[in-house]
């Protein structure tokens, strides 16, 4: 009541010289969050799969906040006020309700019915009522009228000669009423204070559960000039998962991406910052416009659109850009998993074991002069690469991206190299503990058996201890970080090439 209060008093000034041009039209306007890791969404969250039972709205996640416009009669003085059609999954302590015509109408109590209508909840609400039962004898089709007694492991009826009947099998149930206190659809009641009365235009907002959506890129990669180039087509679409418990018609959309921080449980919220921003007409084959928005990136489908309840709906989030120059990046990492103790590891066999498969990545940059340049959502990324044989479209790998701004490049794992294969072992090692020194000899081999030489980062990593110097090498290194190094190696068509180096550790 204090919000709405507050809401109502804020919007004298702008609100009530606006309303004599507000359409009479319903308006619905949604902007979604996502807290969706991409492509981490099972399909049985989001669609029916049989013998799988119905999709759990719940475990969607991501959330919306909804804005429904409408006129409404309201009763001078107090009243009782119905909104129906929000969402199942609404959060009660989220809702504002504000007058665009009158101002001064408030809000005294509120409540929320979402005790909907079900055979369940019927029989229940029928127990030492009157129903009547029908029953398929054969070719007939038969009726008892009586008390129902219970609904639990089937019916039990008293007739009205007084009789038991005891039933498992029936073909439908009559009742004469609905039962106060069952709803078709989740509904909010408003006890509405209201000074002049008459239609009124009323702005609701609230927030739901049950709404998310992600970024879904693919690209399609065609070789370059030699084995570690080549050029990518990259179209982007939004999946948008509405189980809300209903249908978003003919509504304005914005989505938010950005890592949004909410508190748990979620405290009201004031959407009017949000949700009130105005936007233009524009024709119905207008995407999405982007910009920034505090820290995040808000993105507005320039075209009004219909989100029904237990679906997904994609959308295209930009034009293709074509032709971005990408490059295919091998690496081999000869350890399974970066190693960090510690104290010094001066056990010569620390049983560490080795990976022989060269990981394989596409590179590109997010930039402008490419026919990128945009904030790129997180999402998930699938890459195909077109088979001149016969000109198909083949599958060649997935990652996920997180969101990235202009200018940022993008790495993509593929996945491992089927040609090119590592061996990497410790051929020599010394250690002085008293003078607290140590040192190594490391080999990595690499072989690669394609029919044209590739390049190969060597990614190591000096497990034993942080503070070292490398005394020989057979090729130059880079510094990663305190523990990590790489060598950027040639290695020639049906060749190997041998990278040695020896590291001295002081403690």
């Amino acid at each position: 009541m204090s919000i709405t209060k507050v809401l109502g008093m804020a919007a004298m000034g702008v609100v009530a010289a606006a309303a004599g041009g507000v359409g009479a039209a319903d308006e619905t306007a949604i902007t979604i969050y996502s807290s969706a890791q991409p492509g981490a969404i099972p399909p049985e969250l989001y669609r029916p799969i049989p013998g799988a039972g119905t999709p759990n709205a719940m475990a969607v996640p991501g959330y919306a906040m909804v804005r429904h416009e409408r006129m409404v009669p309201i009763k001078a003085g107090r009243s009782t006020l119905r909104f129906a059609d929000v969402a199942g999954l609404i959060d009660p302590t989220t809702v504002t309700f504000t007058s665009l015509t009158d101002p001064a109408t408030r809000v005294l109590e509120q409540n929320f019915q979402f005790d909907l209508v079900s055979n369940e909840k019927l029989l229940l609400k029928f127990i030492d009522k009157p129903i009547t039962v029908e029953r398929a004898l054969g070719n007939q089709v038969t009726t008892l009228s009586g008390t129902l007694l219970s609904s639990f492991d089937g019916l039990v009826l008293r007739g009205n000669d007084g009789s038991i009947h005891s039933l498992r099998e029936y073909s439908s149930l009559r009742f004469p009423e609905l039962p106060g206190g069952l709803i078709t659809r989740p509904t909010l009641e408003w006890q509405v204070a209201s000074p002049m009365g008459g239609d009124q235009r009323t702005r609701v907002t609230y927030q739901t559960g049950g709404l998310t959506w992600w970024a879904d890129y693919n690209l399609i990669f065609n070789e370059g000039k030699d084995a570690n180039s080549g050029l990518l087509d990259l179209s982007a679409w939004v999946s948008i998962i509405n189980q809300s418990g209903t249908t978003y018609p003919d509504s304005k959309l914005k989505l938010i991406a950005g890592d949004v921080h909410r508190a748990e449980p979620p405290a009201p919220q004031m959407v009017g910052r949000v949700m009130a921003m105005a936007s233009k007409a524009m024709e119905d084959e207008a995407g999405f416009e982007q910009k920034e928005f505090f820290e995040f990136h808000l993105y507005t489908l320039g075209r009004r659109t219909t989100l029904p309840n237990n679906s997904t709906k994609q959308i295209e989030l930009f034009d293709q850009a074509k032709q971005i120059p990408a490059r295919k990046t091998l690496v081999y990492y000869g350890l399974t998993q970066n190693y960090g103790w510690g104290s010094p590891m001066t056990d010569r066999e620390l049983s560490l074991p080795m990976n022989k498969k060269v990981d394989v990545y596409l590179e590109f940059k997010n930039d402008k002069a490419v026919g990128l340049g945009v904030p790129l959502p997180a999402g998930r990324i699938r890459v195909s690469q077109l088979d001149g044989a016969d000109g198909s479209l083949e599958f060649i790998g997935e990652d996920r991206i997180d969101h990235t701004p202009k200018d940022e490049k993008v790495r993509i794992k593929l996945g491992s190299a089927f040609d090119v294969v590592g061996e990497r072992r410790s051929v020599d090692f010394t250690v002085d503990t008293k003078a607290r020194w140590m040192e190594e000899e490391i080999e990595v081999k690499l072989r690669n058996h394609k029919s044209a030489p590739v390049d190969v980062i060597v990614k190591e990593n000096l497990y034993r201890w942080s503070n070292w110097k490398i005394l020989t090498k057979t090729h130059e290194f880079q510094k990663e970080d305190a523990r990590t190094m790489h060598f950027t190696v040639r290695v020639p068509k049906d060749g190997e090439t041998v990278v040695r180096y020896r590291v001295r550790y002081n403690w």
